[in-house]
């Protein structure tokens, strides 16, 4: 074993939590709904696999080599193990916490290191780069030029997975109107609840119609809302990806942005967004102060689709022309924050559309951040699979709840050549369609 590999191991002895190592049963209930032990009946690539594996190099019986990092690697931390788990084993939290550890150590190449540094620590937590560099996107659709770049087929330079999601990419909003943002809103009619709203990065940008979206459903079920401008990034991708440190920054920071206002509920309309939000507490586990900040927040913490089910939103007149929809279930949203009921309750409340449930739809489909550009051949075999489960119920709309699975949901169209017949929408934009429609 290797200098760095005892040092990593001394750090999984200290770090990793042996309750919960201990906690796995090894009973494989996990292993009907871990989708890439599915894909490669591996059990190293199972939950109970993987805890094994972090179990061993804890106990010294494994070396923290290659092979252990590329299973680490290799798992989409969709989390759909825990809500099947009968031990309540908190899967994800050992998933970060290993990577971490991991990512500590390991020496990366000068071209990765430079990725995650422009990527964590340049790019992600100042918002206001966010915007100028989804400006520049806004612009290289709106001026022709992507076009040119098609027809010219420079596109092909990229590889043929991002050359993909680049063309299903939504139309981004020039940044002048990004920059408009408002943070204060009147609820329309009765005032029911004042909430705060997580605006996010990519979703108050490059999705920023489906946020306008989501703002306007919250006045009509009668909610005043604050959007606070000093709020940040959630973290999640830092915190997937072995960055707790930048993760906690920018917890700290949206914990502060939001504790002194007095709100009855914080909204989010992102399910990966909301997953680690939900899970801010975690984070500062050797921090007791913070913990219990972090533990009022998330305590706060509603799905869109939640709290407008509590105000009965699904009595509101929606209508739409007669379509089929289905809907593809967030990972986060439905393992972590438990919302599974609530969306489905609402489009099955608007007429002249009906739901049909597709086969599978709380299985990940595949994008899990940015496993889709990282993991690009496990996450074309999983979306293979879901593919066949759209075409199964042969749908006019695909709902999502998750920016994230809407761009891969739109990949798998596009790839499928379904897009003229089938399109994939957010459920704000969705709702709001059905609220206005004439």
């Amino acid at each position: 074993m290797t200098t760095k590999q005892k040092e990593m191991q001394t750090d999984f002895q200290l770090r990793m939590d042996e309750e919960q190592l201990l906690n796995c049963m090894r009973c494989g209930f996990c292993l009907p709904d871990c989708p890439t032990y599915i894909e490669t009946q591996d059990e190293a690539a199972s939950p109970r696999g993987r805890i094994a594996l972090m179990k061993g190099v804890v106990d010294g019986l494994i070396e923290p080599d290659e092979d252990v990092e590329r299973q680490l690697n290799l798992c989409l931390g969709c989390r759909a193990c825990e809500p099947v788990c009968p031990s309540d084993v908190k899967y994800g939290h050992l998933l970060e916490e290993a990577r971490d550890i991991v990512n500590k150590h390991k020496k990366h190449s000068l071209p990765t290191r430079i990725v995650r540094n422009l990527t964590f620590r340049q790019f992600f937590p100042h918002q206001n780069r966010v915007k100028k560099m989804m400006g520049l996107l806004s612009f290289y659709q709106r001026s022709g030029i992507q076009k040119v770049v098609h027809k010219t087929g420079l596109s092909k330079v990229l590889p043929t997975h991002l050359r993909s999601m680049e063309k299903v990419l939504p139309s981004v909003p020039p940044y002048n109107q990004m920059k408009k943002r408002p943070t204060h809103l009147a609820a329309k009619g009765m005032t029911k609840l004042k909430v705060a709203f997580f605006s996010g990065c990519l979703m108050d940008t490059m999705f920023l119609e489906t946020n306008n979206a989501t703002m306007q459903l919250l006045q009509l079920a009668g909610c005043e809302i604050v959007i606070p401008d000093n709020q940040a990034c959630c973290g999640a991708l830092h915190g997937h990806s072995g960055e707790k440190e930048q993760a906690r920054t920018l917890a700290k920071r949206n914990i502060e942005a939001f504790e002194q206002l007095g709100v009855d509920a914080i909204v989010t309309n992102a399910g990966g967004c909301s997953g680690f939000l939900h899970d801010y507490d975690y984070l500062f586990k050797e921090e007791p102060l913070w913990k219990e900040k972090a533990k009022r927040f998330s305590n706060k913490l509603r799905d869109l689709s939640t709290l407008l089910v509590d105000l009965g939103f699904d009595q509101t007149k929606m209508v739409l022309p007669e379509q089929t929809i289905t809907y593809q279930d967030s990972c986060h949203l439905r393992n972590v924050m438990r919302v599974e009921q609530e969306p489905r309750r609402l489009m099955k409340a608007i007429k002249g559309a009906s739901y049909e449930e597709m086969h599978h739809a709380d299985r990940c489909c595949g994008s899990a951040g940015i496993y889709n550009i990282v993991e690009p051949e496990m996450s074309e075999q999983i979306l293979d699979h879901k593919m066949e489960n759209v075409k199964a119920v042969q749908p006019t709309t695909i709902v999502t709840a998750n920016p994230g699975c809407l761009l891969q949901m739109k990949h798998g169209i596009e790839r499928e050549g379904l897009s003229d017949s089938i399109r994939v929408v957010h459920i704000a934009d969705l709702l709001l369609e059905a609220v206005e429609y004439k």
